[in-house]
């Protein structure tokens, strides 16, 4: 592993991206205040894409307990076309973190990990069975236009990011990320990400009944069952 300190967020989307184009896996992590400062790379990356995986760990402060501004990274998805990846506890935020680098080499995009304040500060036993990561080799950065954003590429990567969308969603519908739980009752309960945890909870200490569907890819929505 290689880490280093940027000067700010954007430049750290900027090396990270640098990365990428060179085809190697590439981690940029801040909060969602950090996120409008990375917004600008962000947004063109979306069309740019990527070569080797990029992930961008972005942790949303609900609240907010410790941060300026209380956003939800979420929307901000949304809004660039990029998937997010939303975990429930710091086991899964593990697991998401290796198949997010999957999904992105899969899709060609940057891919979103969103954990919330109280995932990051969490604590969990979590086992390690899959053993360390095969060396990947390094392809190298290619000069290629596609790789300037210009208005040119952007009209023609438009119709190619929307239709990554529903390959994303596609591939999320297979996701175990997503999981149902069905009771006998007649209540239904949809949770996000570490809302999950307080749903179940909150049906444990009142000992009421539900059924519940847990949501760890919340964009692109799946749609199917």
């Amino acid at each position: 592993f290689y880490a280093e300190w940027s000067v700010n967020e954007k430049a750290a989307l900027e090396v990270a991206a640098g990365a990428s184009y060179a085809g190697a896996r590439a981690l940029a992590a801040m909060k969602q205040v950090g996120l409008n400062a990375a917004s600008d790379p962000l947004m063109s990356l979306a069309y740019i894409g990527v070569k080797g995986g990029l992930v961008i760990v972005v942790a949303d402060d609900p609240g907010p307990h410790s941060s300026q501004t209380e956003q939800d990274t979420r929307k901000f998805a949304q809004f660039a076309k990029l998937p997010v990846l939303d975990p429930a506890t710091p086991a899964e935020a593990r697991e998401m973190v290796k198949y997010a680098f999957e999904l992105s080499e899969n899709l060609l995009l940057p891919v979103i990990l969103r954990p919330t304040t109280r995932t990051c500060h969490a604590c969990q036993d979590i086992e390690f069975t899959d053993g360390a990561a095969p060396a990947r080799p390094l392809t190298g950065f290619e000069k290629n236009q596609n790789w300037t954003i210009f208005p040119s590429l952007s009209a023609r990567k438009h119709v190619w990011l929307n239709q990554q969308q529903e390959k994303a969603r596609e591939l999320f519908e297979k996701a175990e990320f997503n999981q149902l739980s069905i009771d006998s009752s007649n209540i239904g309960i949809i949770a996000c990400g570490v809302s999950y945890n307080y749903v179940r909870e909150a049906l444990q200490l009142s000992g009421l009944k539900a059924s519940v569907l847990k949501i760890g890819t919340p964009y692109p929505l799946p749609r199917g069952p």
